[in-house]
């Protein structure tokens, strides 16, 4: 990927409603160079989409825990992702490699919440489960910036700075 490519992902990581203006003035770029950039890196799925950062605590889901799952049958076929897909309390679902095949992270209202999906999740699974229950978040969501984040950070500086 090209420095110029990289360093508008790199600035839309960090804020995904920066305008186009912004965009061109951290670069560089004109407005309409950075527009026909940004669009080819959606067109090839370098970025997939722009979304809401939501507090859990504010739409009723405070707590946060990590479930991961293994197989009741070690010989049983590996589609724990689709039994589980369409539980709407797991936020992501990664394959790990250790004692454990998949790793889990959801959010509920309370521990009565949590232990009535850890039922429904061993029900549909046919999973064995071990929950670690999180109890504060130092930070979470880091956007992802690539190689060498710095570039978006100081070039977001700069433009403050300018202010």
């Amino acid at each position: 990927m090209e420095k110029l490519d990289r360093l508008l992902v790199q600035l839309l990581a960090v804020d995904g409603r920066m305008s186009y203006t912004d965009l061109g003035k951290a670069t560089g770029l004109s407005t309409s160079a950075v527009h026909q950039r940004v669009r080819r890196l959606e067109e090839r799925g370098v970025i997939h989409g722009y979304q809401a950062i939501v507090d859990p605590a504010q739409v009723g889901l405070p707590l946060t825990a990590y479930i991961s799952l293994s197989p009741l049958d070690p010989a049983a076929p590996d589609d724990i992702p689709e039994r589980i897909s369409h539980f709407s309390e797991i936020e992501s679902c990664h394959s790990v490699a250790g004692d454990f095949n998949y790793i889990t992270k959801v959010r509920v209202a309370t521990p009565l919440d949590l232990e009535e999906l850890l039922a429904r999740l061993r029900a549909a699974a046919h999973v064995q489960t071990r929950t670690t229950v999180v109890l504060s978040t130092a930070w979470e969501g880091r956007p992802v910036l690539g190689s060498d984040g710095r570039d978006a950070t100081e070039a977001k500086d700069a433009k403050g700075a300018k202010r």
